[in-house]
């Protein structure tokens, strides 16, 4: 058939279409986000029913004009356990919907399924783990978000401040120091007016370390930042995913009131 080929890649998002078929979001190192109806995958015995979101997939695809059609689907991975815990299902909803907002149609964009991955790997770990470590999702939810950010070309500018280029090097121990988040700009030096939220020395020192691939723990092995800390660093990537992308992330918003409601978030 014209234009078959071979897909493998994260479904991102599955919707209706029509009466039976399915309209299926797939991000692949190959053509960055591609829609595909799958045919008569809303039918309870069908070979193709395995199309949902947050599954690895290998497809078989035809056509090139218009909707191309999904002939054969074989999963190779589902991460559908981050469900079992509304905070880690929250995390997962969320930087699948970050990662249809930095993909440019069918432009790929190296690096960020192999990164998305990497973090539903995290995310599914913690949904399995006993007790629930909400805290820890959270951090993991705001580091991955600041990874994700970044391969997109939307990083946080964490390392100058935007008003004189200066180092931002916070001076821990100097509760006093103050760095503002300008939205349209970056981190300033100093408490400015305008600002959307301040962070304090040691806020700005764990924002920065969430470049590093491994999130910040202490010697213990217990993760660094209370749960109110993290929740302030979930209000600096919020705003500045709302102040530089097109959309509005709901399910970050989601992930916030799972955090509160778990009594993980209150100081």
């Amino acid at each position: 058939m014209s234009g078959e080929r071979r897909l493998n890649g994260l479904s991102l998002k599955v919707g209706p279409l029509g009466e039976h078929d399915r309209l299926l979001t797939l991000l692949s190192d190959q053509e960055g986000v591609t829609r595909l109806a799958v045919p008569g995958a809303r039918r309870p015995r069908s070979s193709l029913a395995a199309a949902v979101p947050l599954s690895l997939l290998e497809l078989q695809v035809a056509g090139r004009r218009g909707l191309a059609r999904v002939r054969q689907l074989k999963v190779l991975r589902s991460f559908n356990s981050v469900g079992k815990q509304l905070e880690t299902l929250a995390a997962a909803q969320a930087l699948a919907e970050l990662s249809l907002m930095l993909v440019a149609g069918n432009d790929p964009l190296p690096g960020l399924l192999s990164t998305l991955l990497m973090h539903l790997e995290r995310l599914e770990a913690l949904s399995q783990a006993q007790p629930a470590q909400p805290n820890t999702t959270l951090a993991c939810s705001v580091q991955a978000c600041v990874h994700l950010l970044a391969l997109g070309g939307y990083g946080l500018p964490v390392q100058e401040c935007c008003r004189n280029g200066t180092a931002l090097e916070p001076p821990l121990g100097q509760w006093e120091w103050r760095c503002s988040l300008m939205p349209e700009e970056g981190f300033a030096i100093g408490a400015l007016p305008g600002a959307a939220l301040q962070l304090n020395p040691s806020e700005l020192a764990l924002l920065q370390r969430l470049l590093r691939p491994a999130l910040p723990m202490r010697r213990d092995g217990e993760l660094m930042g209370p749960p109110e800390v993290w929740l302030r660093l979930l209000t600096v990537v919020e705003c500045w995913i709302r102040t530089h992308l097109p959309h509005h992330m709901r399910a970050l918003g989601m992930l916030r009131e799972a955090i509160i409601s778990s009594g993980d978030g209150r100081s």
